[in-house]
């Protein structure tokens, strides 16, 4: 990458940050009350029948997987919704002329669904730190699982912004995909309760070893191996972010 193609790729990534700022009340601060709302609810209606979940205090239970099910959605709706509010306006084509190759592209609007992820769940994390006061277990887990759960949410918003036609497809995908998926993580529960079938289906569902991973960041407790989580994300990861490039590099609905 030469010094003019690095600085079209930092103003791109630029662009998706300021993007989301702008309205940082909507895109920001609202999914972190919405989480806080999730952890009232669950610890007021919960609390009395249910105090721990492997050992966990239900709140400190329930707090890690919040911040990790908001960083998952905003990363994804972040290049979905950049992606697909410039097809929609015609714009697109001012990304596509400026000098950047296809991974290039690619890797901007992940970046900048990476960092919007992050600074969702730093503002969610500092909610319910007031409520529940989290310490950080591993360090290494907080950031591998923050990073990876961030770039596939990402990758996942570039694929369906590029391949959507229209808003009504973004939303199906949304409502019937990402968010069953991220309820279905563990995020309100330990898939060690669930019959053999289920906890077999939970175990190809890569939105709970994200859970699973941080959860474990601060209470050193697991439902799985960290290192099978580690690789299948890794794999998942690698796989989505080709998708991505070989999409940009097919023009695939962006290229007419």
């Amino acid at each position: 990458m030469n010094s003019y193609n690095y600085l079209c790729f930092i103003t791109l990534v630029k662009k998706e940050i300021f993007r989301f700022l702008k309205v940082g009340i909507q895109t920001v601060i609202g999914p972190a009350i919405s989480s806080l709302l999730f952890l009232a609810v669950f610890s007021l209606a919960l609390g009395r029948s249910i105090e721990s979940i492997n050992g966990i205090d239900l709140p400190y239970f329930i707090a890690p997987g919040l911040i990790m099910m908001t960083m998952l959605q905003n990363s994804f709706a972040n290049s979905a919704s950049s992606i697909g509010q410039a097809k929609f306006q015609g714009n697109i084509v001012d990304i596509l002329m400026a000098p950047l190759n296809n991974l290039e592209l690619a890797l901007g609007y992940i970046i900048g669904s990476v960092c919007r992820g992050i600074i969702c769940g730093i503002v969610t994390a500092l909610g319910v730190l007031i409520f529940v006061p989290l310490q950080i277990y591993s360090f290494t887990a907080l950031i591998f699982f923050t990073l990876m759960g961030c770039i596939m949410m990402g990758s996942l918003g570039t694929i369906v912004g590029i391949w959507a036609d229209k808003w009504d497809q973004q939303q199906g995908i949304t409502n019937f995909i990402v968010l069953p998926l991220t309820f279905l993580s563990g995020t309100f529960y330990s898939i060690a309760r669930l019959p053999d079938f289920w906890q077999k289906v939970s175990s190809l569902n890569p939105f709970f070893y994200n859970i699973d991973g941080f959860r474990y960041a601060f209470t050193g407790v697991s439902d799985s191996s960290l290192l099978l989580g580690m690789i299948f994300l890794i794999i998942i990861n690698i796989i989505l972010i080709l998708f991505c490039y070989l999409m940009f590099r097919k023009g695939y609905k962006i290229k007419f």
